[in-house]
């Protein structure tokens, strides 16, 4: 990975990890893939490398990204998916060409055309956020607690009553907020 850049935060499912290359939305916004380069560098992490990526390219991540985040947004809180952001969707899943293959170990792998370009990885994000979004998938999609990073994530848990995006960022942040909370209330407790 290229140095320099804030580190990539990693997550089970492809589109909302996708999302979370914007993050801390609500405070001070940490852009991870700032130039078309750290693009490629997230989509081969992914799964999904392209040769290179020009800068008209990463408008139309961002892009989709930010109508992943919107649709989502709104589904997690059970309200009207915003036409705009749905139109983006559609339009990058509708426009690449990729093809799902099984792996010899039972998994599911995604393979760009052979003039793999940055749209082709596009719509498979687009139409893994179709599916989540959707509602075809077995999880629910929940936004984080945090006030400052409210990112939309697909909550997979047993319970489905995860509160964070990442629980070693958004929680772990939360819980020191509250135990330092508490221990200025209660400076005896701490002895």
């Amino acid at each position: 990975m290229r140095a320099g850049f804030p580190d990539f935060r990693l997550g089970n499912v492809l589109a909302t990890s996708f999302t979370g290359t914007l993050s801390e939305r609500h405070g001070d916004a940490v852009e991870r893939i700032p130039t078309p380069h750290r693009l490629v560098d997230w989509l081969t992490v992914y799964g999904l490398a392209v040769d290179s990526c020009t800068p008209a390219q990463l408008d139309l991540a961002r892009e989709l990204r930010e109508s992943i985040h919107a649709a989502a947004t709104a589904a997690a809180i059970q309200d009207a998916l915003p036409a705009s952001a749905v139109q983006v969707i559609n339009d990058c899943s509708a426009q690449g060409r990729a093809a799902a293959i099984l792996t010899p170990e039972g998994k599911r792998r995604w393979r760009l055309s052979s003039a793999s370009c940055v749209e082709d990885a596009l719509s498979v994000i687009a139409a893994d956020a179709i599916s989540i979004i959707a509602g075809e998938r077995d999880g629910k999609l929940a936004l984080c607690a945090s006030p400052t990073c409210r990112a939309a994530f697909f909550d997979t848990s047993q319970s489905r009553t995860r509160k964070w995006c990442d629980m070693n960022t958004c929680g772990n942040r939360q819980k020191k907020a509250r135990f330092h909370a508490n221990q200025r209330k209660n400076p005896r407790s701490a002895e």
